[in-house]
């Protein structure tokens, strides 16, 4: 079984900073695209960035400048610098990955649980 585990939301005040990790693991056989997206009470779930296999990298125009995407393609595992924040990035953020295991080759996505990240003002 694919599972993706996600880490390091919690609270921090506005202007801090945060770190994000998700961590792919289980019959794996290759990896494409992973991303981030939130979603804020209210609000439907929008997509915060991507990034390709080949390290290509993609923002909503809320957050550039102020956030990073990266991944470590050995550790399976994709991250997210969060710089800046303020109190509208508040949301649960939720790790997502294309993934092919060794079952059948076929790309599924996945997806974390969902890690609560809070911005205080």
């Amino acid at each position: 079984q694919v599972q993706l585990v996600e880490s390091g939301g919690g609270l921090v005040q506005a202007g801090g900073s945060l770190r994000l990790s998700c961590a792919a693991s289980g019959n794996i056989a290759s990896i494409n695209a992973m991303g981030w997206y939130r979603q804020a009470p209210g609000k439907q779930r929008e997509l915060v960035a991507t990034i390709t296999s080949r390290g290509s990298t993609n923002y909503v125009d809320s957050v550039k400048g102020r956030f990073t995407i990266s991944r470590d393609n050995a550790k399976k595992t994709v991250y997210l610098q969060m710089n800046s924040l303020k109190p509208e990035d508040t949301a649960v953020y939720y790790c997502n990955a294309d993934i092919a295991d060794w079952r059948d080759f076929t790309l599924r996505a996945y997806w974390g649980q969902g890690t609560q990240v809070t911005v205080s003002s």
